[in-house]
């Protein structure tokens, strides 16, 4: 008979291992859509458009909200993430326009 404590021990380590690699999935999906939001930018700035585009935002807002209740996540939660990642990508497209 295992002891509780060894059990729980390993389990606790499964579920770290686990979160480690759901980290390393989001750092490297992050980098690639932060590759994707920088040509983004340079075209917009090639282009003379603006840095933010208020429409497509609140557009993928909303597709987010939607993902995140399918995926059974707290919508506001995911809103906050997306607003977050929105504001360091218009940044970005500032920096190319300078």
């Amino acid at each position: 008979m295992s002891d509780p404590s060894t059990l729980a021990a390993e389990l606790l380590k499964e579920h770290r291992d686990s979160i480690d690699r759901l980290d390393a999935v989001l750092v490297y999906t992050l980098a690639e859509r932060f590759k994707h939001t920088k040509a983004v930018g340079q075209l917009k700035a090639q282009h003379t458009l603006p840095p933010s585009d208020p429409l497509r935002e609140s557009q993928q807002i909303e597709r987010l909200q939607r993902m995140a209740i399918e995926a059974d996540l707290d919508p506001e939660f995911a809103t906050k993430f997306l607003n977050f990642i929105i504001g360091e990508v218009i940044q970005h497209h500032k920096k190319h326009q300078e």
